[in-house]
């Protein structure tokens, strides 16, 4: 009887989802552009090792070693990311660096790959690994500075390349921003004609030689604005739609406008991380100011929607860590926080390790050795969100409309042509009841959960969403699907069918017994 039962409860599954996947609610794909991508950040040697034949010098023990990841490793994981539904990978600088230079920023030869993770043709080969799968690949490139030991530092015809060593000591004065000397790293002259030009030509070389396609800027604040003009301009004109994304490190929306002409697309959102992090580290925070990034990157950027929405960083204490601090579960913070950063405007980028909860403090802590032998549900949750993000253009395209934001009950809606998403996330200790109007949505419809297939009917001129505390869904506005009288006929035939079966060999088996 058990086995009848599991046979017509799947049955049964097997119908709803027929009709369900009928009804279509995501409008028609358009040309894609960077952004609808969705990017995974990760440190080059803290990945995978894939070739243990470069692993000089590898110290799995020592937090400031080589660990041994390479290109190799990361071409033998794409699978690992195609699966989460990210559809570009965002590498640390994979340049020759001196000795110690595991994360790559300790540059010694702008043409060459370092050795400890590869060739520079195993990393085309990763390149066009990652094409083959509808993934882009993108640089970290650092202008600012070079390693202590870079042959320009002692070269005596170079001795104008750089500034005079120097401390920041105000972060308020550009001339120290922009000529100080950086954890004691010699500060490139990017003033000097020869210097931008032999940066820039690197750049271009890169993209030419490996048809990458983008740059992560390092250090954006601490160069020159006229610089990065030039450099944008240059670069841009080797590939068509060369994605360059900056990083200044600041919390003030405003310091990265200050860069916001200079042909740079998009900058690493600061300001909107610390909020996410603020609010989703514990339950019932105050996210009255969660969603001023949007008016602000609105108001400060030609187009805000590329700008990079992240968590968690290489320079970060990782999000998991304030979790923990928090006596919160890391997996449950980590599935709330993502579903909020998937599905408001900007291009999300998840750092590696984020998908395990992946723990760590301040650098180099936060740099751990990716692990890929761990329970997967959180990774599967991930995997949920990034396919959502795809299907619906509403979640990279449409506007951003708040319709309830109180201590961490959240509910906002996405619209894109005549696709409409309500997003929902509950992260209150308690089960919440939000009233959402037809004035607000569209009268006589329904939101259908897509996540945990939750069903909402207008009643009344009102949607009234019940969500469990710590739980999150995305919500499609479709036509009323009313009752499918056929559906129900399908299903009485069905049941009827296995409980005739069962009747039939019970009297046949009662019949045995009795002979």
């Amino acid at each position: 009887m058990r086995r009848v039962n599991g046979a017509l409860f799947l049955i049964t599954i097997l119908l709803f989802n027929s009709v369900i996947t009928e009804t279509t609610y995501a409008v028609k794909k358009e040309e894609r552009k960077w952004q609808d991508e969705s990017i995974y950040f990760l440190m080059v040697d803290r990945f995978s090792n894939g070739d243990t034949s470069n692993d000089t010098s590898v110290n799995t023990k020592d937090p400031l070693a080589y660990h041994g990841g390479d290109f190799k490793g990361i071409q033998n994981r794409l699978d690992h990311i195609e699966d989460m539904g990210f559809t570009a990978i965002w590498l640390t600088p994979v340049f020759q660096n001196e000795d110690g230079g595991y994360h790559g920023y300790w540059i010694e030869d702008f043409y060459k790959t370092d050795e400890h993770f590869g060739t520079i043709e195993e990393f085309k080969q990763l390149v066009d690994a990652a094409h083959d799968r509808g993934i882009k690949v993108i640089l970290d490139f650092v202008v600012n500075h070079t390693g202590p030991n870079h042959p320009f530092v002692s070269d005596p015809e170079k001795e104008d390349w750089y500034h005079e060593e120097s401390e920041i000591t105000d972060s308020n004065n550009a001339d120290q921003l922009e000529n100080g000397w950086i954890y004691g790293l010699p500060d490139l002259n990017t003033e000097n004609p020869e210097v931008r030009e032999y940066l820039i030509e690197a750049a271009k070389w890169w993209v030419e030689e490996t048809d990458i396609d983008g740059y992560r800027l390092d250090t954006v604040k601490h160069v020159p604005v006229d610089f990065w003009e030039e450099f944008a301009q240059e670069v841009k004109s080797v590939k068509e739609d060369f994605y360059l994304l900056g990083e200044v490190y600041d919390t003030d929306v405003r310091k990265m406008a200050e860069y916001a002409d200079t042909g740079i697309d998009g900058f690493v959102d600061f300001p909107l991380a610390e909020q996410m992090r603020e609010s989703f580290q514990d339950v019932d925070q105050n996210t009255s100011r969660l969603f001023n990034y949007w008016d602000y990157n609105q108001e400060y950027f030609k187009d805000p929607y590329l700008m990079g929405t992240f968590i968690d960083n290489h320079d970060m204490t990782r999000f998991t860590r304030l979790s923990a601090e928090n006596n919160m579960f890391p997996g449950t913070r980590w599935e709330l926080a993502t579903a909020f950063m998937f599905t408001v405007p900007g291009v999300p980028i998840m750092y590696y390790g984020s998908e395990i909860a992946l723990d760590g403090g301040e650098d180099p802590d936060n740099r751990r050795l990716m692990d890929f032998n761990v329970d997967e549900e959180l990774k599967d949750y991930i995997s949920d969100i990034g396919r959502l993000r795809q299907e619906l253009p509403a979640l990279t395209r449409g506007s951003l409309e708040v319709l309830h934001n109180e201590n961490g009950m959240l509910v906002y809606k996405r619209e894109y042509q005549d696709e409409v998403i309500v997003m929902a996330i509950n992260n209150t200790s308690k089960t919440q009841t939000i009233t959402v109007s037809d004035e607000q949505l569209r009268e006589n419809e329904e939101l259908r959960g897509l996540l945990n297939g939750d069903l909402v009917r207008e009643n009344n001129g009102d949607y009234v969403i019940v969500l469990d505390r710590e739980v999150a869904e995305i919500y499609a506005l479709t036509d009323k699907t009313g009752i499918n009288y056929w559906f129900l006929a399908a299903i009485a035939a069905v049941w009827i069918f296995f409980i005739s079966i069962f009747i039939y060999f019970a009297k046949r088996k009662r019949k045995t017994e009795a002979e």
